[in-house]
């Protein structure tokens, strides 16, 4: 059984999977913020992989996905001591099977990359990803895996936060759907405000981006740590999938690594 470690670096989180070909059999997360040295990753790093049942041994290889290049020094130096494998990184030069159309292709994240390769083989239809991260991106891709169109938006947790920090008196909430839009205290109102704008939000751009692309029937998966509190409120999103990351690095992977 080969079991692949995906580390999926984000501005919030890292997402840590361990993956035996295409079923996950763990996943984990870190705080991207907390600074560490490369022990300290390391040692966090097998503590959760012992949590699992899998150990360090166990693993065959590392492909790591970052947009947060400050961590990296670290985070490669961990993996090369306590798991002692080189890790393949998510950057230019992979063999994707994506054609990038942007403007400015090399500004495209390493996350979006793998968003979008997810999409193309797993779906093998035109898509649009919809990623909750700390932003939330809308990214389209073809049937022919090209990928052209993407919109950026606040992320549910920066439009919380900003609601609590530019206010004097409102206090932090959870971000959850409450049982009615109409709140009868502050917490409740907010957190109504917060979730059923951002079903709105994502409603309406879904459906601009549908109507503009002349693609009706383009089909819509989501992914993110907060995405379940919208897809499951909205008909515009046909699918959630937690573990779109580590299936495009699966897909990565394979098409980089294949002996």
């Amino acid at each position: 059984m080969h079991i692949l470690m995906t580390i999926d670096v984000g501005n919030t989180n890292i997402a840590l999977g361990l993956m035996a070909e295409k079923k996950v059999l763990g996943s984990f997360r870190l705080t991207t913020q907390t600074p560490r040295t490369s022990d300290e990753f390391g040692i966090c790093i097998r503590s959760l992989m012992d949590s699992s049942g899998v150990k360090a041994e166990d693993v065959d290889d590392v492909i790591i996905s970052s947009v947060v290049p400050k961590r990296m020094y670290a985070l490669t130096a961990s993996i090369r001591k306590y798991i002692q494998k080189e890790p393949l990184l998510v950057g230019p030069g992979m063999k994707t099977g994506i054609q990038l159309r942007n403007d400015n292709p090399r500004e495209v994240g390493a996350d979006r990359i793998v968003d979008v390769t997810a999409a193309h083989y797993l779906f093998e239809r035109n898509c649009i990803v919809v990623d909750f991260g700390t932003a939330t991106t809308f990214d389209y891709v073809t049937k022919q895996g090209v990928f052209e169109y993407t919109v950026i938006a606040p992320g549910l947790g920066i439009s919380s936060n900003a609601l609590t920090s530019q206010t004097a008196k409102l206090p932090e909430i959870e971000i959850q759907k409450p049982k009615s839009i109409l709140g009868k205290n502050t917490v409740a109102g907010m957190q109504a405000g917060v979730v059923y704008g951002y079903i709105g939000l994502v409603e309406g751009i879904i459906r601009q981006m549908k109507k503009e692309l002349k693609d009706p029937d383009c089909y819509v998966v989501a992914t993110g740590g907060l995405g379940k509190v919208i897809a499951t409120e909205t008909k515009e999103i046909n699918e959630y999938d937690p573990d779109i990351a580590y299936k495009g690095m699966r897909i990565l992977y394979d098409l980089n690594k294949k002996k």
